[in-house]
C-alpha cells in the first residue's frame, strides 16, 4: 500500500452512503440532487478501482525486484521480472496521481448553474463595447458547449455597448468552468472612434456567481427595500411609460440588484431574487474562502472585481492570463467562444494547489 495516499476508507464508506439514499424511492424528485450524486458515485467507484489496480501494481512490483535480487535461481524469469519493473513503476507513479486527483474534495457549487454579471469600467465607450464583447464570447461559449444562457438584465450605452449586463447560463457544471472568470478584464485596441490610430487601454468587470436556492441563504423579508422605477433604454414605447423595473435593496449588506428586462413586474421581481440569492451566496463563500485559502488566492486569485487577471491586447491578437502566466496568441478565436482552454487551465491550477494541500494535511498527520 502507498504511504503517499491518503486513508480510502472514509471514500468507500461515502459510496455506500450514496448507494443507500440512491435506493430511496423519491431519490430522483430532485433531478439536480440525483445527477449530482450519480457523477460522485462514479467518481468514487473509479477511484477506488483505481487504487485496487495500484495495490496490485505495487505488489508485483516488489515480487519482481525479489526476483531480480535472486537473480541466480532463474536468470530467465529474473530478466522479464526486470523487463515489467519500468512499465509497473510508470503505472504506480500515474496511478498514485489519478487517485490523489480524485480525492479532492468537489466545490459543491460546481454543478451549479451560474450567473455572469458584467460592468463597463475605466474607458467610457470603449469599455461599454468591450463589456458586449465579453457578453458575446461567453453567450458564444455556451452555444459551444450546448448549454442555455437567459438575458437576467441589461443597461445599454449609446454606442450599442453594455453599461452592465446580467446573465443566466443553464447547463452540465458551468460554475466549474466559469467561476475563475471574476476579476478585471482589461482590453488593448484602437477604438473605432480613434482617427490618429492610437491603442487605448480599457477595463471591465466581470462578476461570476453559482446559482443559488433559497435554502442556501436565508433572506428576511423585512431586510430588503424593494422599489418600481420606470424601465430605460431601447426598448420600444413599452418602456418608457411603464414603471415595470424592479429595484431590491439588501438592507445589511447594501447589495442592490435591478431587473428590467422583461415586461412584467412579477418576472423582474423573481430574476432580482434570483441574483441576490447568487450574490449573498457568493459572499458567504468567499467569507469562507478567505479563512484557509491565502496561499491559493495569491496564486489563482480572490475572483474580487478589483483584481486584474487577464489582458486581451487586439494589435498582438495576444490573451494573457496574469494569474498563471499563461499567453496566447488566438485572441480572434477566444473572443468567438473558444475560451474553454483558458478556463481548463486555471482549473488545473487550482487543484494543483488543492492536492499539494492535500499531500501536506496527510503528511502532517
Amino acid at each position: 500500500m502507498s504511504k503517499k495516499l491518503p486513508d480510502i476508507t472514509p471514500f468507500k464508506k461515502r459510496v455506500e452512503a450514496i448507494d443507500e439514499m440512491m435506493n430511496e424511492p423519491d431519490f430522483f424528485n430532485d433531478a439536480r440532487r440525483s445527477a449530482s450524486l450519480g457523477r460522485e458515485q462514479i467518481k468514487l467507484r473509479q477511484m477506488i478501482e483505481d487504487y485496487e489496480a495500484l495495490k496490485k501494481a505495487e505488489t508485483d512490483l516488489e515480487d519482481n525486484k525479489a526476483m531480480l535480487q535472486d537473480a541466480a535461481a532463474d536468470p530467465e524469469l529474473a530478466e522479464l521480472a526486470e523487463a515489467e519493473i519500468p512499465e509497473l513503476e510508470s503505472f504506480v507513479v500515474e496511478a498514485e496521481q489519478r487517485i490523489l486527483m480524485a480525492m479532492i474534495p468537489p466545490d459543491e457549487t460546481d454543478s451549479r448553474n451560474t450567473i455572469v454579471e458584467i460592468r463597463a469600467g475605466a474607458g467610457g465607450d470603449e469599455a461599454s463595447l468591450f463589456a458586449g464583447d465579453l457578453y458575446r464570447m461567453y453567450t458564444r461559449f455556451a452555444e459551444i458547449k450546448g448549454w442555455s444562457s437567459e438575458m437576467m438584465s441589461s443597461s445599454m450605452s449609446g454606442m450599442n455597448g453594455f453599461k452592465e449586463v446580467s446573465f443566466m447560463i443553464r447547463g452540465e457544471e458551468v460554475y466549474k468552468l466559469m467561476k475563475f472568470e471574476s476579476g478585471v478584464h482589461r482590453v488593448q485596441r484602437v477604438p473605432e472612434t480613434e482617427s490618429q490610430g492610437r491603442v487605448h487601454t480599457s477595463t471591465v468587470t466581470v462578476a461570476v456567481l453559482p446559482e443559488a436556492e433559497e435554502v442556501d441563504v436565508e433572506i428576511d423579508q423585512s431586510d430588503l427595500e424593494i422599489s418600481t422605477c420606470r424601465a430605460s433604454g431601447a426598448g420600444g414605447q413599452h418602456v418608457n411609460t411603464t414603471d415595470s423595473a424592479i429595484q431590491i435593496v439588501h438592507k445589511p449588506t447594501g447589495i442592490m440588484v435591478v431587473c428590467s428586462d422583461e415586461r412584467s413586474q412579477i418576472k423582474n421581481r423573481a430574476k432580482a431574487m434570483k441574483v441576490l440569492y447568487s450574490r449573498l451566496l457568493k459572499q458567504k463563500e468567499d467569507e469562507e474562502n478567505a479563512k484557509y485559502a491565502a496561499n491559493r488566492r495569491s496564486q489563482i486569485g480572490t475572483g474580487d472585481r478589483s483584481e486584474r487577471i487577464r489582458t486581451y491586447n487586439f494589435p498582438q491578437s495576444r490573451l494573457t492570463d496574469h494569474r498563471i502566466n499563461l499567453t496566447i496568441h488566438s485572441l480572434t478565436q477566444v473572443m468567438e467562444g473558444e475560451v474553454e482552454g483558458v478556463m481548463v487551465a486555471l482549473s488545473e491550477e487550482s487543484s494543483k494547489l488543492k492536492l499539494e494541500e492535500l499531500l501536506e494535511k496527510t503528511n502532517n498527520a
